[in-house]
């Protein structure tokens, strides 16, 4: 009886256990089996398979290059119906459109993606050279999504997984070789990196944040133009975009053809906006276009948002030092804390304002920040102050106390002699 279970859990048990725990490929994919037989290395196809989303929908080897997946003849194999082998890179977004443009297969298999990435690549940079042009080192599908470890986007292993699309891109766009004949920079990896945008992706791990693709494109990638460089950080800079578009600027910027954004920000080296930016120092950005004699108000402009937001930054940091020399001493200063971000918020505010270059505007919100700032500042001295009353009240006390027992000492020993 335990000889025949012992049987039945062999046959029918570790089968299916081996199943659920190592993916495999079609059934009688003979492709698969000699491919694994002979490949050496962690890097090798039938290696590389065993993770891909292709695999884990069901398909085998001969769903991509054709061929008769149970035949044991290599030759018999490439004689058979639809084989196609390995792509021409040439031919690779077409290879791939055979399915992924066809809707009435890839519903089958993932209905929520896409179709029109074909369509799309062509409008972009990369397909219009190798459609137009025949350049085959510009990026097709497998230059970005890999080729036989295709994992979905969601994957932190995949090629375009939000955090690895930056190294995916810097693989061509960083190499100064590859890149030479197309004249264009190869530092864009090394600035973003320490970009603002770069930190928050790369270091801080915040998927939030944008990677190339969310400002270039992804299947249509195009650099994107003076005119259209505002659309683009307008999307997450909605706000900053609306009061640019109402300012003054506007009009200036598009008259000369300047870029919006980029002009002050730049594009790939984006950086925390310091304070001495707006103003009319050396080191101002506002300087570089306004002098004091072209006719405008641009530079007592400057100057008047300068002195606004320099007031509000110093009040703010005056209160967050003075409360937390409060809280330090123990003092409760929990309301004072939450107050305090009420100034980080008119610090947004005034920084959002900036955009629409009307120093009255920032004035009222700053003035807001500064008034609140100034009432936690008042209150963190007035507990710093009730602090030492508190310690020196307990001093005197403590002293008072001392000489009580000192003096209940002496009696108790009078009484004794």
């Amino acid at each position: 009886m335990f000889g025949a279970l012992a049987k039945l859990i062999r046959l029918t048990f570790i089968p299916a256990f081996l199943l659920v725990v190592s993916p495999l490929p079609a059934l009688a994919d003979k492709c698969f089996d000699c491919h694994s037989g002979w490949e050496e290395g962690d890097k090798t196809p039938s290696k590389l398979f065993s993770h891909d989303v292709h695999l884990k929908n069901g398909l085998g080897c001969s769903d991509c290059h054709g061929g008769d997946p149970t035949l044991d003849d290599m030759d018999e194999v490439r004689k058979s119906r639809g084989f196609k082998g390995v792509p021409n890179p040439a031919k690779i977004p077409d290879f791939c459109a055979a399915c992924h443009s066809n809707p009435a297969y890839m519903v089958k298999h993932n209905p929520a993606l896409p179709t029109d990435q074909l369509e799309k690549y062509k409008t972009s940079i990369h397909g219009k050279r190798l459609y137009e042009k025949g350049d085959i080192k510009v990026a097709n599908c497998v230059s970005c999504h890999s080729v036989h470890n295709i994992e979905s986007p969601e994957i932190p292993t995949s090629t375009v997984y939000a955090q690895n699309i930056p190294q995916t891109c810097a693989r061509c766009h960083a190499d100064s070789a590859y890149m030479k004949e197309y004249g264009i920079p190869t530092d864009q990896y090394e600035k973003f990196a320490k970009s603002v945008h770069g930190m928050a992706l790369l270091v801080k791990k915040d998927n939030g944040a944008p990677a190339c693709n969310d400002c270039h494109g992804n299947h249509g990638a195009t650099p994107p133009g003076v005119t259209s460089l505002s659309a683009v950080c307008g999307t997450c800079h909605n706000l900053i975009a609306d009061n640019f578009a109402k300012s003054p600027h506007k009009a200036a910027f598009d008259a000369m053809g300047y870029p919006e954004c980029e002009a002050c920000h730049s594009n790939h080296y984006i950086e925390e906006p310091k304070l001495y930016w707006v103003g009319t120092t050396d080191s101002s950005l506002c300087i570089k276009c306004h002098a004091p004699d072209d006719g405008t108000r641009g530079l007592a402009t400057a100057d008047e948002i300068s002195k606004s937001l320099a007031k509000l930054f110093r009040s703010y940091g005056q209160s967050v030092a003075e409360i937390a020399d409060a809280d330090e001493k123990g003092m409760m200063v929990t309301d004072e804390k939450f107050a305090l971000n009420e100034v980080k918020q008119a610090i947004i505010q005034t920084r959002t304002e900036v955009h629409t270059f009307d120093a009255a505007r920032v004035g009222v919100i700053a003035e807001s920040g500064i008034a609140t700032a100034e009432k936690v500042y008042k209150v963190g001295q007035s507990k710093i102050d009730d602090y030492y009353f508190r310690r020196k009240g307990l001093g005197i006390a403590t002293l008072l106390i001392t000489i009580l027992a000192i003096a209940i000492y002496l009696k108790i020993k009078s009484i004794d002699k």
